[in-house]
Protein backbone atom coordinates (compact mmCIF):
# COMPACT_ATOMS: atom_id res chain seq x y z
CA UNK A 1 0.00 0.00 0.00
CA UNK A 2 1.30 3.45 -0.93
CA UNK A 3 2.19 5.53 2.10
CA UNK A 4 0.39 8.86 2.38
CA UNK A 5 0.83 11.92 4.56
CA UNK A 6 -2.08 14.00 5.84
CA UNK A 7 -1.96 17.74 6.47
CA UNK A 8 -4.46 19.11 8.98
CA UNK A 9 -4.59 22.89 8.68
CA UNK A 10 -7.66 23.33 10.85
CA UNK A 11 -8.54 20.70 13.46
CA UNK A 12 -8.10 19.67 17.08
CA UNK A 13 -4.33 19.63 16.64
CA UNK A 14 -3.05 20.98 13.28
CA UNK A 15 0.00 19.25 11.87
CA UNK A 16 1.23 16.49 9.54
CA UNK A 17 0.18 12.88 10.17
CA UNK A 18 1.33 9.68 8.50
CA UNK A 19 -1.88 7.66 8.98
CA UNK A 20 -5.53 8.24 8.19
CA UNK A 21 -6.50 7.16 11.73
CA UNK A 22 -4.39 9.94 13.28
CA UNK A 23 -5.68 12.49 10.79
CA UNK A 24 -9.29 11.45 11.36
CA UNK A 25 -8.87 11.92 15.10
CA UNK A 26 -7.92 15.56 14.49
CA UNK A 27 -10.87 16.43 12.23
CA UNK A 28 -13.74 14.39 13.69
CA UNK A 29 -16.25 16.70 15.31
CA UNK A 30 -14.23 19.83 14.54
CA UNK A 31 -16.37 22.46 12.73
CA UNK A 32 -14.77 23.65 9.49
CA UNK A 33 -11.89 21.16 9.63
CA UNK A 34 -9.45 21.46 6.72
CA UNK A 35 -7.16 18.63 5.65
CA UNK A 36 -5.65 16.92 2.59
CA UNK A 37 -3.60 13.82 1.75
CA UNK A 38 -0.21 14.01 0.00
CA UNK A 39 1.99 11.37 -1.60
CA UNK A 40 5.23 12.54 0.04
CA UNK A 41 6.32 14.11 3.30
CA UNK A 42 8.05 16.96 1.45
CA UNK A 43 4.83 17.88 -0.38
CA UNK A 44 2.91 17.70 2.88
CA UNK A 45 5.46 19.91 4.64
CA UNK A 46 5.35 22.55 1.90
CA UNK A 47 1.54 22.53 1.94
CA UNK A 48 1.38 22.79 5.74
CA UNK A 49 3.65 25.84 5.69
CA UNK A 50 1.44 27.49 3.08
CA UNK A 51 -1.98 29.06 3.33
CA UNK A 52 -4.88 26.55 3.51
CA UNK A 53 -7.29 28.86 1.68
CA UNK A 54 -4.75 29.41 -1.10
CA UNK A 55 -4.16 25.65 -1.35
CA UNK A 56 -7.89 24.92 -1.45
CA UNK A 57 -8.55 27.57 -4.09
CA UNK A 58 -5.69 26.28 -6.23
CA UNK A 59 -7.03 22.72 -6.13
CA UNK A 60 -10.56 23.83 -6.98
CA UNK A 61 -9.30 25.92 -9.90
CA UNK A 62 -7.36 22.95 -11.26
CA UNK A 63 -10.40 20.72 -10.91
CA UNK A 64 -12.70 23.23 -12.61
CA UNK A 65 -10.41 23.51 -15.65
CA UNK A 66 -9.29 19.90 -15.91
CA UNK A 67 -10.05 18.58 -19.43
CA UNK A 68 -12.84 16.02 -19.43
CA UNK A 69 -11.78 12.52 -20.47
CA UNK A 70 -15.18 12.08 -22.10
CA UNK A 71 -16.82 14.43 -24.57
CA UNK A 72 -20.32 14.31 -23.13
CA UNK A 73 -21.56 16.59 -25.90
CA UNK A 74 -20.91 13.74 -28.34
CA UNK A 75 -23.13 11.30 -26.43
CA UNK A 76 -26.71 11.97 -27.58
CA UNK A 77 -28.29 10.04 -24.70
CA UNK A 78 -26.97 12.52 -22.13
CA UNK A 79 -29.29 15.39 -21.31
CA UNK A 80 -27.25 18.51 -21.92
CA UNK A 81 -29.12 20.77 -19.48
CA UNK A 82 -28.12 18.78 -16.41
CA UNK A 83 -26.01 18.55 -13.30
CA UNK A 84 -24.42 15.48 -11.75
CA UNK A 85 -24.18 14.76 -8.02
CA UNK A 86 -22.00 12.30 -6.15
CA UNK A 87 -20.72 11.51 -2.69
CA UNK A 88 -17.53 10.11 -1.25
CA UNK A 89 -16.57 8.61 2.10
CA UNK A 90 -13.14 7.74 3.49
CA UNK A 91 -14.19 4.62 5.40
CA UNK A 92 -17.59 3.17 6.28
CA UNK A 93 -18.42 5.11 8.31
CA UNK A 94 -15.86 7.81 7.68
CA UNK A 95 -15.25 11.38 6.55
CA UNK A 96 -18.11 12.06 4.14
CA UNK A 97 -18.65 14.76 1.52
CA UNK A 98 -20.75 15.40 -1.55
CA UNK A 99 -20.95 17.81 -4.46
CA UNK A 100 -22.83 18.80 -7.59
CA UNK A 101 -21.26 19.82 -10.91
CA UNK A 102 -22.48 21.03 -14.29
CA UNK A 103 -22.29 18.03 -16.62
CA UNK A 104 -21.18 19.93 -19.72
CA UNK A 105 -18.62 22.28 -18.16
CA UNK A 106 -17.51 20.42 -15.04
CA UNK A 107 -18.01 23.60 -12.99
CA UNK A 108 -18.67 22.86 -9.33
CA UNK A 109 -22.08 24.18 -8.23
CA UNK A 110 -22.06 23.12 -4.59
CA UNK A 111 -19.89 21.12 -2.23
CA UNK A 112 -20.51 20.05 1.37
CA UNK A 113 -18.14 18.36 3.81
CA UNK A 114 -16.14 16.59 4.92
CA UNK A 115 -18.38 15.53 7.80
CA UNK A 116 -17.32 12.87 10.27
CA UNK A 117 -18.75 9.33 10.48
CA UNK A 118 -20.97 9.23 7.39
CA UNK A 119 -21.50 6.82 4.51
CA UNK A 120 -21.56 6.95 0.72
CA UNK A 121 -25.29 6.26 0.56
CA UNK A 122 -26.06 9.09 2.97
CA UNK A 123 -23.79 11.47 1.04
CA UNK A 124 -25.44 10.62 -2.28
CA UNK A 125 -28.95 11.00 -0.84
CA UNK A 126 -28.11 14.39 0.68
CA UNK A 127 -26.56 15.46 -2.63
CA UNK A 128 -29.80 14.71 -4.47
CA UNK A 129 -31.88 16.56 -1.89
CA UNK A 130 -29.46 19.50 -2.03
CA UNK A 131 -29.82 19.69 -5.82
CA UNK A 132 -33.62 19.39 -5.73
CA UNK A 133 -33.94 22.06 -3.04
CA UNK A 134 -31.52 24.34 -4.90
CA UNK A 135 -33.57 24.16 -8.09
CA UNK A 136 -36.84 24.56 -6.18
CA UNK A 137 -35.54 27.72 -4.57
CA UNK A 138 -34.38 29.16 -7.90
CA UNK A 139 -37.58 28.23 -9.72
CA UNK A 140 -35.85 25.80 -12.07
CA UNK A 141 -37.93 22.68 -12.71
CA UNK A 142 -36.36 21.57 -16.00
CA UNK A 143 -32.66 20.89 -15.37
CA UNK A 144 -32.03 17.16 -15.02
CA UNK A 145 -30.10 15.69 -12.09
CA UNK A 146 -27.84 12.67 -12.65
CA UNK A 147 -26.84 10.27 -9.87
CA UNK A 148 -25.03 6.94 -10.10
CA UNK A 149 -26.59 5.71 -6.84
CA UNK A 150 -29.60 3.40 -7.17
CA UNK A 151 -29.95 3.49 -3.39
CA UNK A 152 -30.14 7.29 -3.17
CA UNK A 153 -32.63 7.46 -6.05
CA UNK A 154 -34.76 4.81 -4.35
CA UNK A 155 -34.76 6.81 -1.10
CA UNK A 156 -36.00 9.85 -3.01
CA UNK A 157 -38.85 7.80 -4.47
CA UNK A 158 -39.72 6.43 -1.02
CA UNK A 159 -39.70 9.96 0.42
CA UNK A 160 -37.07 9.30 3.06
CA UNK A 161 -33.73 7.66 3.78
CA UNK A 162 -33.37 4.06 4.97
CA UNK A 163 -29.83 4.37 6.30
CA UNK A 164 -28.69 2.18 9.19
CA UNK A 165 -25.95 4.66 10.10
CA UNK A 166 -25.24 4.58 13.84
CA UNK A 167 -25.17 7.88 15.69
CA UNK A 168 -21.79 8.74 17.21
CA UNK A 169 -20.48 11.71 19.19
CA UNK A 170 -19.14 13.10 15.90
CA UNK A 171 -21.96 12.77 13.36
CA UNK A 172 -24.78 14.74 14.93
CA UNK A 173 -24.57 17.23 12.04
CA UNK A 174 -25.25 14.44 9.54
CA UNK A 175 -28.34 13.30 11.43
CA UNK A 176 -29.60 16.90 11.50
CA UNK A 177 -29.10 17.09 7.73
CA UNK A 178 -30.89 13.77 7.21
CA UNK A 179 -33.85 14.97 9.26
CA UNK A 180 -34.08 18.17 7.21
CA UNK A 181 -33.68 16.22 3.97
CA UNK A 182 -36.49 13.81 4.88
CA UNK A 183 -38.73 16.70 5.91
CA UNK A 184 -38.05 18.45 2.61
CA UNK A 185 -38.78 15.45 0.38
CA UNK A 186 -41.94 14.66 2.35
CA UNK A 187 -43.32 18.16 1.82
CA UNK A 188 -42.04 18.85 -1.71
CA UNK A 189 -42.65 16.95 -4.93
CA UNK A 190 -39.46 16.58 -7.00
CA UNK A 191 -40.06 18.40 -10.28
CA UNK A 192 -36.63 18.04 -11.84
CA UNK A 193 -35.97 14.75 -13.66
CA UNK A 194 -33.68 12.43 -11.68
CA UNK A 195 -31.76 10.13 -14.03
CA UNK A 196 -29.48 7.18 -13.27
CA UNK A 197 -26.00 7.83 -14.72
CA UNK A 198 -24.99 5.03 -17.12
CA UNK A 199 -21.50 4.37 -15.78
CA UNK A 200 -20.95 1.30 -17.95
CA UNK A 201 -21.36 3.28 -21.16
CA UNK A 202 -20.42 6.83 -20.16
CA UNK A 203 -17.65 6.32 -17.60
CA UNK A 204 -17.58 7.76 -14.09
CA UNK A 205 -20.16 10.40 -13.27
CA UNK A 206 -18.76 13.96 -13.73
CA UNK A 207 -19.17 14.70 -10.01
CA UNK A 208 -17.04 11.68 -9.05
CA UNK A 209 -14.33 12.42 -6.47
CA UNK A 210 -11.85 10.09 -8.21
CA UNK A 211 -11.06 8.01 -5.12
CA UNK A 212 -12.00 4.53 -6.30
Amino acid sequence: MTRRFYVVWIGHSPGIYDSWEECKAQIDGFPGARYKAFASQDDATRAFRGDPDEESQMLRTIAAHRPKSVNYDAIPEIVKDSIAVDGACAGNPGAMEYRGVDVMTGAEIFRVGPLADGTNNVAEYLALIHALAFFKKTGNSHTAIYSDSRTAIAWIRRRGHKSTLVRTPNNGKIFEMLARADAWIQSNYPENPIIKWDTDNWGEIPADFGRK
